[in-house]
């Protein structure tokens, strides 16, 4: 039976998370861990059969992606609808000071609210539609290949609960699955309709580091 091999990445440790800042579409490059990180990810990667790669475009995705993009010599897919949910007027700033400036956004931030669109930002259901519709372009367009999509912890949060049909229900409870930097979660989707559920945030690539 034909499938197809999806691999989400979350980006290497970026300066901002190294700072403990809200991320959201901000530049922020990534930190020398995080540079150290994409070349690890990259060259466990590598060996694996890849046929495309997608990238978020925000600068820290782009430059977790560029070593296996280079390793392998696939042509980097850059998109915004990989991007990391937007956090509007948080972005930039520390954790706590956003808890202090904007309680109440930060609080639906925590309750992980999925119909909540924090002001200036968006909500994870706008997430959830850009995101997922790209992905399943990507599924269409290299059906039976291995995909890699370089993202953000909340883009791969939703994009794994999509690939599960955890946010198909009427009403949806606050479930949340972490990446850490350069984590990876695999999915095989069988086209007669199994959707297998490999890893989750594997990091055993990163020892050592």
């Amino acid at each position: 039976m034909e499938s197809t091999r999806i691999l989400l990445v979350r980006h290497g440790q970026s300066q901002g998370n190294a700072e403990h800042r809200f991320g959201g579409h901000s530049p922020t490059p990534l930190s020398e861990l995080g540079l150290r990180q994409a070349e690890a990810t990259a060259r466990a990667l590598a060996a694996e059969g890849v046929t495309a790669i997608y990238s978020s475009d925000l600068l820290r995705a782009v430059q977790t992606a560029g070593p296996l993009a280079r390793e392998t010599g696939l042509e980097l897919n850059q998109t915004g609808a990989l991007r990391e949910r937007s956090v509007g007027r948080m972005e930039g700033l520390t954790f706590e000071e956003a808890a202090e400036a904007y309680p109440e956004e930060y609080g639906a931030l925590l309750r992980r609210d999925f119909e909540h669109v924090l002001s200036g930002g968006e909500s994870y259901r706008q997430l959830l539609d850009r995101a997922a519709a790209e992905l399943d372009r990507a599924i269409e367009r290299h059906r039976g290949g291995t995909i890699v999509a370089f993202s953000h912890t909340g883009t791969i949060c939703i994009l794994a609960l999509h690939l599960m049909g955890a946010l198909d229900a009427p009403n949806l409870r606050p479930v949340w699955i972490s990446s850490a930097n350069c984590g990876v979660t695999r999915f095989e989707i069988q086209h007669g309709g199994l959707i297998r559920v490999l890893r989750v945030n594997d990091t055993r690539h990163l020892l050592g580091l």
